[in-house]
């Protein structure tokens, strides 16, 4: 029998650092507040003359998305992992249905297959 308090504990930790990280790189989205857009910096919002500048603007404004999506993505994972706890299908494999193995959710708590359908 797998230990959920201990995971879901793992789980809600991580989910709170995610959304302290994914604060300090973007802001949620008025209208959808599961998703978050990249913050703009200081220097988007006070200067757009300069074709070198936006482009350094630019490519940083690309780097805080994929940052951005990245957190995001497992924020998702995690609250799915969260969800699936209550529905009593945490550490269940979602392809053969058996126990997905301690040592794989200690790795990755939000973990959705066994080692077995991993790349499944």
């Amino acid at each position: 029998m797998i230990d959920t308090a201990y995971f879901k504990q793992k789980l809600e930790e991580e989910k709170a650092l995610l959304l302290k990280e994914l604060a300090s790189v973007g802001a949620p989205n008025p209208r959808n507040p599961e998703d978050w857009d990249a913050k703009e910096s200081a220097e988007e919002a006070t200067e757009r003359a300069d074709l070198n500048t936006a482009a350094d603007i630019h490519e940083e404004t690309e780097e805080r998305h994929a940052v951005t999506d990245t957190l995001e993505e497992r924020l998702q994972e995690v609250n799915d992992a969260l969800e699936r706890m209550v529905r009593g299908k945490y550490g269940i494999c979602e392809i053969g249905n058996e126990e997905i193995e301690r040592e794989r959710l200690r790795a990755n708590p939000a973990a959705r297959t066994c080692t077995k359908h991993l790349n499944e």
